[in-house]
């Protein structure tokens, strides 16, 4: 496995891996109507490539794994949705965000995520700051538990028709 900033040029992989991660891999934990409503309020932020700061592990020429971090106020969500923010955060008072953390389901628990997170939270120390923040999946949530993310406060995402649980998860670096 090989972990490599994002282009742009992956983003056709990252969307196909991100769509297929969503419907698999929150499959025991969300209804068909919840998975498909996490279409519209997950996804890709191009914000995130643009700045550096959105990882891909690849194994040959295959995606494995994509997720990264940001320095800017949105918290989650794609392109696509409502409520962006590219104000840029500040170290000394703002958490960093955990962003868009995706695997192929074929490869979860294989450390995929561990090495994209790792990689994110040592990047984001080295920008200056001094904790974490993410919107969580109810699937992501005992990945996160084991990397020392605690649950701040369980809510709903409200970009589909259908509301869609989430959790901000938090740690200090």
């Amino acid at each position: 496995m090989k972990i490599k900033i994002a282009q742009l040029s992956d983003v056709p992989a990252i969307s196909s891996l991100m769509r297929l991660s969503i419907d698999r891999l929150q499959s025991t934990y969300l209804t068909p109507e919840q998975i498909k409503a996490s279409h519209a309020g997950m996804g890709l932020d191009t914000q995130l490539i643009n700045d550096g700061t959105y990882f891909c592990v690849w194994q040959d020429e295959r995606l494995l794994g994509c997720g990264g971090w940001s320095y800017r106020a949105t918290l989650y969500g794609g392109n696509h949705s409502a409520g962006r923010n590219k104000a840029r955060l500040n170290p000394a008072i703002d958490r960093a965000r955990i962003r868009a953390m995706y695997t192929h389901p074929e490869y979860a628990r294989r450390g995929v995520g561990r090495l994209i997170l790792e990689t994110s939270e040592q990047a984001a120390k080295s920008a200056g700051f001094k904790a974490l923040e993410m919107a969580a999946t109810l699937a992501g949530e005992p990945f996160y538990n084991r990397c020392g993310y605690v649950v701040e406060s369980r809510w709903e995402d409200r970009n589909g028709k259908v509301p869609v649980p989430l959790l901000t998860m938090v740690k200090q670096i």
